[in-house]
């Protein structure tokens, strides 16, 4: 595969994934709840919470900006074996398909932001029972596969950009939020349930 039909590729599954991953999962939830979901970034400015967002969105642009830059050949890939940019096609179709499960299981409390007025039903079944966190697993490991398409170093910077903004998100403000809204309930479940990986990132009761 050449490095401009492997960049050609990995723009189309960005394509996918935010088609399925964020369009259609939004257009589901407000015909389901009235809300799309998106509650965009919250927290005053500078604060942990607000670069916690700008992060997330920093780390998908520049995501994005790794395979557009290697098309245009701005950029060139890191020598790998041929068969790298093949695994990570299915690496990412595994990452979609990943999040879009988690995302169904998540049912109507699903949101991409917090809204500290507002209060959801804790989902601790399905996947939920096995990681706290499934969608931002799935969504690493997309960014993992897209990383082997297109391995250049821009590509490498936006998945540790997303790595760092997704760590940042969970541990400063959804975890914060959700033990202030759910209680002992969510300390119980923090203390069973690994943070990304099973049995990895429980915290003490």
């Amino acid at each position: 595969m050449t490095p401009s039909t492997s960049a050609v590729v990995a723009i189309a599954l960005f394509v996918v994934f935010g088609a399925i991953g964020f369009g259609w999962r939004s257009w589901l939830h407000h015909r389901r709840t009235g809300s799309t979901g998106f509650k965009g970034i919250s927290g005053r400015p500078l604060s942990i919470e607000w670069f916690a967002g700008v992060g997330f969105v920093a780390a998908i642009v520049v995501g994005v900006a790794a395979p557009s830059l290697q098309w245009a050949a701005l950029v060139e890939p890191l020598p790998v074996p041929n068969w790298v940019p093949t695994a990570g096609i299915a690496i990412a179709f595994a990452g979609i398909a990943a999040t879009v499960y988690a995302q169904i299981d998540m049912g109507d409390s699903w949101r991409i932001g917090v809204d500290h007025s507002e209060s959801t039903t804790l989902v601790h079944r399905g996947v939920f029972a096995v990681v706290r966190n499934p969608i931002f697993t799935a969504m690493l490991v997309f960014a993992f596969g897209i990383m082997l398409v297109t391995p250049n170093i821009v590509a490498i910077l936006g998945f540790t950009l997303l790595l760092a903004a997704i760590e940042l998100q969970v541990r400063a403000v959804e975890e914060p939020y959700l033990r202030n809204v759910h209680g002992a309930a969510y300390r119980e479940y923090l203390a069973t349930v690994g943070r990304f990986v099973p049995r990895i990132g429980t915290t003490i009761r």
